[in-house]
């Protein structure tokens, strides 16, 4: 009985010893991993991604710019990602209606076309700081200092004339000579509160003070032969012949260079001379709202935006000038570093936002058309 018990033993604990030796290598295979640091999850967040997982749930975003910019940008996250995108496309009334929601924040993105408002959104607390894959590739001059807002592409602003009307050595070389009586009634403005005109008189505030700013407003809207709601009609009018040039943003003269017709057009970048201040750079960007209902997917948006292929997009469909030098602009596009610029961090024109919209009508050009 004993000689027949000890095999069996034997072969039991042989076979006990395998079994055990396999669930140690189960084990090893299956039981959880330490928790990742953030900075892994990020790294297995990008890897899903690249792995072709989708994303889930919606994102919010309020824009200040055309609709016909940023919709097909967000078409193409939205189909990219999974993420369902839910737009408002407010012009500048989208600053006030982040304001307005402070307590109850309904929106993740705020998309815009002015540095000043965005800042302006900051220095109330409404926007959240954090560090983005990608930030650095935008120069921090284009950047919040706790990157809560990113400039995407400039629009630097200048004249856009009639090539039949006037030539290049006739232009007006200076925005100051706007306020020559000589040009009354030959040239085109936009009313007082659209956005690049706020945030071009903030910059002049801050380089002529504003008492100086306040009286050649003054002056240019005496001068002005029409003042209109925005930019695309004053690109249209010059183009067609129906005013000598006008003040835009230089990618409207991208987009009538385009035009099957009325594109006989040129471009001056004023107050490039000797001593002279250079042109004034604003730019398009984007912002974290703080508190937004969708954080993660806002984070998500904002990193997706500031790939190579995210910020050509940013740009492409308004034609205006990629901030990042690495990223090639459109054919008809001069690069930022072909001409000069004014010497200011664009951040400083949040603190002047909402006062610089006061002395626009004191001067007497309305914020809007009557």
């Amino acid at each position: 009985m004993k000689h027949r018990i000890k095999p069996f033993l034997f072969a039991l604990m042989a076979l006990s010893l395998i079994f055990a030796l396999a669930a140690c290598g189960q084990t090893d295979d299956a039981e959880p991993e330490a928790p990742q640091s953030e900075e892994g999850q990020q790294e297995a967040a990008e890897e899903n991604n690249e792995e072709g997982t989708a994303f889930s749930g919606e994102l919010v975003v309020y824009s200040a710019r055309n609709e016909n910019f940023v919709q097909p940008l967000l078409d193409k996250f939205a189909e990219e990602t999974g993420i369902t995108v839910k737009a408002l496309h407010g012009e500048e009334a989208s600053v006030n209606r982040i304001i307005e929601e402070a307590n109850n924040v309904q929106a993740d993105v705020f998309i815009s076309n002015d540095i000043g408002a965005m800042e302006h959104l900051r220095l109330q607390g409404l926007l959240e700081g954090w560090n983005p894959e990608g930030a650095e590739t935008i120069d921090e001059k284009f950047r919040a200092e706790d990157n809560s807002w990113i400039g995407l592409s400039a629009r630097s602003r200048g004249f856009i004339y009639n090539k039949d009307l006037i030539s290049e050595e006739e232009m007006p070389k200076t925005i100051e000579e706007l306020a020559d009586p000589k040009w009354e009634g030959q040239f085109m403005i936009t009313r007082g509160g659209n956005g690049s005109m706020v945030a071009h008189v903030s910059a002049l505030r801050n380089e002529w003070g504003d008492e100086k700013t306040k009286e050649w407003l003054s002056k240019v809207k005496d001068n002005a032969g029409a003042i209109t709601e925005g930019h695309g009609d004053i690109r249209k009018a010059v183009g067609a012949g129906e005013f000598k040039f006008g003040l835009v943003n230089n990618y409207y003269y991208h987009q009538q260079l385009n035009e099957p017709a009325d594109n006989n057009v040129g471009f001056i970048y004023p107050d490039q001379g000797e001593g002279e201040m250079g042109v004034f750079v604003n730019a398009a960007g984007v912002a974290l709202i703080k508190g937004g209902p969708n954080p993660d997917n806002a984070k998500a948006f904002i990193e997706w935006l500031l790939t190579d292929e995210g910020q050509r997009e940013f740009s492409y469909e308004s034609m205006e000038v990629p901030l990042n030098p690495n990223i090639e602009a459109r054919e008809e596009a001069a690069r930022i570093s072909d001409y000069k610029v004014m010497d200011m961090p664009l951040r400083e024109l949040g603190k002047v936002w909402e006062d610089t919209k006061a002395l626009i009508e004191e001067s007497g050009l309305d914020l809007e058309l009557r």
